[in-house]
């Protein structure tokens, strides 16, 4: 017997409609995210090991506590403003040109407050400046 052969048809995936929807899915999230990133990082302020050196005498200490308020040679602020910060070191300055400037902040302080402090003595010329730091708990 002779048959007769059916030709069959080749199958195909046409991918022309598959790749659309992946592009349109891209371009969806593409324009749906957003690109700011928020960053938060937990830091534990160093402990330094060097030696204490002594502090000279006619520096400028800038002390601030954890809540941020500043104390210019032992002497309070009335607010936290960088001109009033200013005006304490000016004073405190007695019309020297120049000095060391001491920065001692609390653990907790915020770091606004800190960079504040340099800023005010950047802006007045002062350029020596220290930032205290205490010795390491030594574990037994």
């Amino acid at each position: 017997m002779n048959f007769k052969r059916q030709s069959r048809e080749q199958v195909e995936v046409n991918l022309t409609p598959l790749i659309d929807i992946v592009f349109l899915l891209l371009i969806f999230f593409m324009v749906s995210t957003t690109f700011t990133k928020e960053q938060h990082l937990n830091i534990d302020l160093p402990e330094a090991s060097a030696e204490a050196t002594e502090q000279p005498p006619e520096s400028l200490d800038i002390l601030i506590t954890a809540a941020g308020e500043y104390s210019v040679n032992g002497q309070g602020l009335v607010n936290n403003q960088l001109d009033t910060l200013k005006r304490a070191l000016t004073t405190s300055l007695n019309g020297r040109e120049t000095a060391p400037v001491v920065l001692t902040a609390d653990a907790k302080t915020p770091h606004e407050a800190v960079v504040r402090a340099m800023d005010a003595a950047g802006q007045l010329g002062l350029v020596n400046l220290s930032i205290t730091t205490r010795q390491p708990v030594k574990s037994e």
